[in-house]
């Protein structure tokens, strides 16, 4: 038996596969042309931060967005002006091949990182060194291991695993994960959760011993490996794996059940997704319909701009998978904070605040938001498609949006091309002005979907990528739950939809206040919503409105999470 530490739980049965990455080899090589190197090594950033940009929409879409936020967090260090500056004068300066000065300089701030006593920034060492080697490997030629054919009922081996190696994991095969280096709060751990795979790691020169095709046991929560057991471990350890599961399969019994809560009030669970291949986990999870519909991710990883024919079979395959449910979709949202070569954008000082979303799409109606709505109206006629508009921060860009969908159906009506005349259009409220003037929105707009990621970054004022100041980022914060709950209130006043599809609509401490103050709609990662629906129809609103305004009564954030978990947990 061998010792290590619980990191994700549940029992791991299967097959070990060991994983070794092949040494990389960074020689200090001087280089003739200091120009062309620093553009060698703007390829390798520019495709890694493609790939990153990648691997996080898929995360997003398949497990969360909160746990796409570690590789987004990839990408900020990537976008970092100081670290790849820095990289470039080293190049310059001392006339040596991208590899190299990559080497030094990522190397250096990984040992900064590693050297603080806050936990969060030691594990942006991690995540440095994780950046370095994948450019690295960019500008070697170096494949890196596809996780994501490993075969069926696999035990991935490994000396260490970085979040990008684990977000690539394919979950059906790979059954369990030991590794020799890492900790329980390392962010492949939290991966490794996320997706709902058991693990256990710091277990030590395990990969001296283990071998390709060894059988393999490991229990996640007491942090136990063996190697070939005997008939008897197997025989114990087959049937705690079979009772782990046995609870899972119990979630299965919510498929085809309503939402509703014990005391007779209905709400829509529908889920996230990033591309149209999602519907096929939606509806295996049994959701209710799409909330959000990120397009910005059919506009990702590719050369060119979609077509409008492109982006309308998108919409209409999901809109006809969907047979009638309701599809919200998303509008651009792209700007200076994701980088999309061929659209031509500056980068701006501060993105989150900058040339995005409705910003962008607005000020270039010809190029991509005409074909973009025009691509959506046409496809509103295969199903249940409604509109929504990002980031919107007065009346006037909603106006402007809405005259342009307007304009638009009198061109199709023209053409003779069939769509919902009655289409929904509504707005994503996750600013604070929006929630600000949401009784104004609420008279004009058919909907209201709360973005509880951005709406919680504006209204505390804090980057969530930035880990200094994270104790800050939390829905839970009295301002942002008033600001939550005003938004509601005004919706309900007006008799429009108001849902969610932030990461907050799958918390289950938030779910019972989200109840008493009576959102509609909760729009999650797929593989949430049963265990949601579990939750939501053992709770009655009535009786939830005291916890509310228990709730609401605390002053800090610690106050409202103490209580809210000491509720869930008496549940």
């Amino acid at each position: 038996m061998f010792k290590g530490t619980n990191a994700s739980s549940g029992i791991g049965i299967g097959t070990a596969v060991i994983v070794e990455e092949a040494e990389l080899v960074i020689e200090k090589r001087t280089v003739a042309d200091v120009e062309e190197e620093v553009q060698r090594f703007k390829g390798a950033l520019d495709k890694t931060m493609k790939d990153t940009e990648a691997l996080a929409a898929d995360l997003a879409t398949r497990v969360g967005e909160k746990e796409a936020e570690i590789l987004q967090g990839h990408m900020m260090l990537l976008m970092d002006p100081m670290l790849t500056g820095e990289i470039e004068n080293t190049i310059k300066g001392e006339n040596i091949c991208s590899e190299f000065a990559i080497e030094m300089v990522c190397t250096m701030y990984a040992n900064v990182f590693a050297g603080m006593e806050d936990e969060l920034m030691q594990q942006r060492a991690t995540d440095m060194r994780d950046i370095k080697t994948r450019m690295q490997r960019v500008l070697l030629g170096v494949d890196t291991v596809d996780i994501a054919s490993l075969p069926a009922g696999s035990i991935l081996v490994a000396k260490d695993l970085t979040p990008s190696m684990t977000a690539g994991i394919n979950p059906k095969n790979v059954t369990g994960i030991v590794t020799e280096l890492g900790g329980k709060t390392s962010h492949s751990a939290i991966l490794a959760r996320a997706l709902e795979i058991p693990a256990v790691v710091a277990v030590s020169d395990f990969m001296a011993e283990a071998k390709n095709g060894d059988f393999v046991i490991l229990d996640g929560d007491a942090g136990v490996v063996f190697v070939n057991p005997n008939d008897a471990i197997k025989t114990e350890y087959t049937a705690k794996r079979d009772a782990f599961l046995a609870e899972k399969k119990e979630l299965e019994k919510y498929i085809g059940q309503p939402t509703v809560t014990m005391d007779g009030v209905t709400v829509e669970l529908v889920a996230n997704i990033g591309k149209p291949q999602d519907v096929e986990k939606v509806l295996q999870y049994d959701g209710e319909g799409v909330g959000l519909f990120r397009t910005e991710f059919l506009f990702m990883d590719r050369n060119s701009m979609p077509t409008e024919d492109e982006q309308f079979e998108a919409y209409k395959k999901v809109a006809e998978a969907l047979a009638g449910k309701p599809v919200i979709i998303r509008t651009l949202d792209i700007g200076g904070d994701k980088e999309i070569p061929y659209m031509g954008l500056e980068k701006d000082e501060n993105p989150f605040l900058g040339y995005r979303a409705i910003r962008l799409c607005l000020d270039r109606k010809e190029d991509i938001y005409k074909p973009q709505l025009r691509a959506l109206l046409r496809a509103s006629a295969f199903g249940n498609i409604k509109i929504m508009i990002p980031l919107v921060t007065c009346i006037d860009e909603y106006r402007e949006a809405k005259t342009l969908i307007d304009e638009l159906k009198m061109e199709l009506d023209r053409k003779g091309i069939a769509y919902n005349k009655n289409i929904q259009v509504g707005i994503m409220v996750e600013t604070a002005a929006a929630s600000l003037i949401a009784d104004i929105f609420a008279k004009e707009v058919d909907f209201f979907s709360i973005g509880t990621n951005d709406l919680t970054q504006y209204t505390m004022s804090v980057d969530r990528g930035n880990d200094k100041i994270s104790y800050l980022y939390s829905t839970f914060n009295p301002a942002v739950l008033r600001s939550i709950k005003r938004i509601i209130t005004c919706a309900r006043e007006a008799g429009i939809m108001v849902g969610m599809c932030g990461e907050a609509a799958s918390d289950p401490m938030m779910i019972p206040l989200l109840l008493a103050f009576g959102l509609n709609e909760f729009s999650m990662s797929a593989s949430a919503i049963l265990y949601s629906r579990k939750l939501i129809t053992s709770l009655s609103t009535k009786e939830l409105q005291e916890v509310a305004d228990k709730a609401m009564s605390f002053a800090t954030t610690k106050e409202v999470e103490d209580y809210m978990r000491e509720f869930v947990a008496g549940l």
